[in-house]
């Protein structure tokens, strides 16, 4: 734990204009963004006596090693930056407003040729457009009830290539609850046109649709299409049925979202309703642990930065109204900053009586409960991870709490296409986004403990790299000129494990260990899980250690064991799938991977592209005359010479390509 005055910078170095600053511990990881009118005064203040400071704000300041800052010209500049350099770092002490995975949302891939509706749930995805959440059946009656009137696409990838290359559509394209762009019944921009109405709908713009729909019922009943005329009655039906849906509880011309927070002195639950059209549209909820000694005010400053802060909810459209339980410090900036993303005005404003006061409580009662929803599920699992850390850090006769552990594992079949997977847990949580994959090759892969050395070499000399090359990272100051450029550079690796797990016993212990001693690293611990006995394996002992049965630091190596073997199966499989592929235009000479995959683009397949004549093929683009005559050639081989083999995946036996 360092001291802070170790790294303090000289009160006249600092200036007081309005900027934005950060704290970064020894790894140059940057543990806390923050904003300032005056930055010499503010800065100061994390350095006044301990003893005045509060708990949370001390013990940032003793992880610290360096504080540096930038200045900006105004205030609303510093409220930009700040949310920038938040999302960029993600700093471990300030609030993290994460969501609610409890319930699905539905979702429209915009980004894809034929935009699919389907159910997501997790992390959301660029380029998707998101509505709910909902419940996991009304999710699906919801869409299965507008397939019959928006037939947009709902297949996976896989079905949608493989009704591509039979010419048939799959059953809800027979069942005209799909329009089958695959097929070639609409074209691609009548297929956006249906999903962009189907978002218009979900948006809550629905009384249009139903207006239109009676307008051409009445037109089929005047031309006596009585079948017709039953068609539109139905989807009139089916349309207001998920409209009548949502209750009204404000004025139609009402678009707010409404917030509300539930709090105690660890914890905070955030709760909006998101209303459209008087209509409660949707529902978010999220839980952030109060690492951050934070006002109210603040509190709702950071809530409504991290919301509409993203790119997905911009798209999503930022309303005309916020309602919050407490106006935000920084109000009439960030409400600028707001006007300036969503394009019109935007008014932050406290209801104080009347109906949307009355619904804001209703709002909050929504964040208890899920409060205390929150801490009931916490409790066993908190106790349980805590357990496991402190069974395992006194198993092995530890000196560090085990705050990350890295376990690595190699995947091969008969020493073909191998590769290696590492994992990551922090405080005995899966940290999925610092997973890494490596393909191991030459010497390295002639067998498991040459390659265990070579993806522990690997890991362990890109932090090295990475630790001389931000070295300017520990020193306070200013941010400017060739050191912010530096600090632009995103690590590979994050900072380095207390403990390093590798899937086996003796050797593939003393592999990993012996690459750390190559490279100088001696603060990082090495153990193996043999699969057999599940024994455990230190560096220089010849007798394991063996943890009981019923050991929750047992579980807890045998998790990460488990998931790194999953990881790296995963991989293996995907690389020795594309090994496993061959095509018959691999056989054209000067051919590479991306004019192939230009080809099978514009054609769809190799049976299309072998009908297509020379200049056909020199048309494309990057192809030319001479490139088409060499697949024209291979694809019409003399008589008497071998005939091209159609593409197959050589694992599975499957026809891929013909």
């Amino acid at each position: 734990m360092a001291n802070p005055a170790s790294y303090r910078p000289q009160p006249g170095d600092i200036p007081t204009d309005p900027g934005v600053y950060r704290f970064r511990d020894e790894h140059g990881r940057v543990i806390y963004v923050g904003k300032a009118k005056n930055l010499r005064s503010r800065l100061n203040s994390y350095f006044a006596n301990p003893l005045t400071l509060l708990p949370k704000t001390y013990a940032m300041v003793h992880a610290a090693a360096s504080v540096q800052w930038t200045t900006v010209g105004s205030e609303l500049e510093a409220l930009q930056l700040e949310w920038t350099w938040i999302k960029e770092f993600n700093p471990r002490y300030n609030l993290a407003f994460r969501d609610d995975k409890s319930y699905p949302y539905l979702a429209v891939t915009l980004g894809e040729k034929f935009p699919r509706v389907q159910v997501m749930r997790g992390e959301r995805r660029k380029d998707v457009r998101y509505f709910g959440p909902y419940t996991a059946g009304a999710i699906r009656e919801t869409v299965d009830t507008l397939l019959r009137v928006f037939p947009v696409r709902t297949c996976s990838p896989g079905v949608l290539k493989r009704a591509q290359r039979s010419g048939r559509p799959c059953l809800l394209g027979y069942i005209d609850k799909c329009a089958a762009p695959c097929v070639g019944r609409v074209t691609p921009e009548e297929h956006r046109a249906l999903a962009d109405e189907f978002c218009a709908f979900m948006g809550g713009e629905a009384k249009p649709f139903i207006a239109k729909l009676e307008r051409q019922m009445a037109a089929a009943v005047a031309e006596l299409d009585y079948e017709q005329a039953a068609r539109l009655r139905d989807d009139i039906a089916a349309l207001r049925k998920v409209f009548e849906r949502n209750a009204v509880v404000l004025a139609e011309d009402t678009h707010a979202d409404i917030f509300a927070v539930h709090q105690d002195e660890l914890e905070a639950a955030v709760q909006v309703f998101h209303v459209r059209g008087g209509r409660i549209r949707g529902q978010r909820g999220w839980v952030v642990e109060k690492v951050e000694d934070s006002t109210p005010d603040e509190l709702i400053e950071h809530l409504l930065q991290q919301v509409y802060g993203d790119d997905d909810s911009n798209r999503d459209g930022i309303p005309r109204q916020i309602l919050v339980p407490e106006q935000p410090s920084n109000g009439d900036q960030l409400a600028v900053w707001l006007s300036g993303l969503r394009g019109s005005k935007v008014e932050i404003r406290v209801p104080q009586r009347g109906d949307k006061a009355a619904l804001m409580e209703t709002v909050r009662q929504n964040a208890e409960q899920a409060m205390k929803l929150h801490k009931s599920r916490r409790a066993g699992d908190l106790t349980a991870r805590s357990l496991a850390l402190q069974e395992l850090q006194e198993a092995l006769d530890l000196p560090v709490a085990l705050l990350r552990i890295e376990c690595y594992d190699i995947s091969h079949v008969q020493g073909t296409n191998v590769v290696a997977s590492m994992v990551v847990v922090e405080d005995g949580i899966a940290k999925k986004s610092e997973y890494r994959k490596f393909a191991i090759t030459g010497d390295a892969a002639v067998d498991d403990t040459a390659s265990m050395y070579d993806v522990v070499t690997r890991r362990f000399r890109h932090y090295l790299k990475e630790q001389t090359a931000r070295s300017g990272a520990t020193v306070s100051g200013e941010i400017s000129g060739p050191l912010a450029d530096q600090m632009r550079v995103q690590p590979k690796f994050a900072y380095p494990p207390n403990l390093v797990v590798v899937d086996g016993g003796q050797p593939q212990v003393a592999a990993a260990t012996r690459a750390l001693v190559d490279l100088g690293i001696d603060d990082v611990y090495v153990v193996g899980l043999a699969k057999r006995l599940e024994e455990v394996w230190l560096p220089d002992s010849d007798f394991p250690v063996i943890l009981p049965r019923t050991s929750q630091g047992l579980y807890l190596l045998q998790r990460i064991r488990d998931e790194a073997h999953r990881f790296a199966i995963a991989f293996h499989r995907q690389k020795r799938g594309k090994s496993m592929t061959v095509s018959a235009l691999d056989a054209v000479p000067g051919l590479g991977a991306a004019k192939r995959g230009l080809l099978l683009e514009s054609y769809g397949s190799v049976r299309k592209i072998k009908s297509a004549s020379t200049d056909e093929l020199a048309q494309l683009k990057g192809i030319g005359p001479v490139l088409a005559a060499a697949v024209y050639g291979t694809l019409h081989p003399p008589e008497g010479a071998a005939t091209v083999a159609p593409v197959v995946n050589m694992s599975t036996g499957e026809v891929l390509e013909s």
